[in-house]
């Protein structure tokens, strides 16, 4: 098969799934090997996602690639499919997944020994919005559910994988006093 027509089958795929696809099922289909498959796919996301005018982009998502709207034409998708706007999550909510995406999986308990409060009804949000999933139990009494982030979180923050999450801020010591200052605390 020649190239455009591999290309074109690509986008057919991404259009037609909604869904994220993962390379290893595109290079599946169209019988190509994985480094090929990755070479067409960045092929395409060059193609789609240079020129800021095309409404459409392909984003990759781990291993996954997805074709989206360009956020800048949000304004008259939403108006045509007459979406209405979800409210902007709040302060607990951030908090919320901010301890997930980077400590996940994590127990309902782990987050809350971490705020201070229960978090009952923010983990339901997130889940209800699919920007956490539950990912299993944990192997202690009570089997607690583990949860981590989802795709559609991945996609909200239009990363392609956790490892582009901004560091953690570290935690300065407290600097050690010198012989000197001792010295001069034990003359007063």
């Amino acid at each position: 098969m020649e190239i455009k027509k591999i290309s074109g089958a690509i986008e057919a795929i991404l259009f037609s799934s909604g869904d994220p696809v993962p390379i290893e099922r595109i290079s599946q289909v169209l019988e190509l090997d994985r480094p090929t498959t990755a070479k067409l796919m960045q092929n395409l996301m060059d193609k789609y996602n240079t020129d800021k005018n095309k409404g459409i982009r392909i984003l990759k998502l781990d291993d996954s690639y997805q074709m989206c709207i360009n956020s800048a034409y949000s304004g008259e998708v939403r108006r045509t499919l007459d979406i209405r706007r979800n409210m902007p999550l709040s302060q607990a909510a951030m908090e919320v997944l901010a301890i997930v995406a980077y400590n996940q999986p994590v127990t309902k308990a782990f987050i809350e020994q971490i705020r201070g409060v229960d978090c009952s009804g923010v983990l339901g949000s997130l889940v209800t919005k699919d920007l956490l999933e539950e990912r299993g139990r944990l192997e202690l009494p009570g089997r607690p559910l583990l949860y981590g982030t989802t795709q559609n979180f991945l996609r909200c923050l239009n990363i392609s994988s956790l490892q582009e999450l901004p560091p953690l801020p570290q935690k300065k010591e407290p600097e050690p006093e010198s012989e000197d200052d001792e010295a001069e605390n034990e003359t007063e």
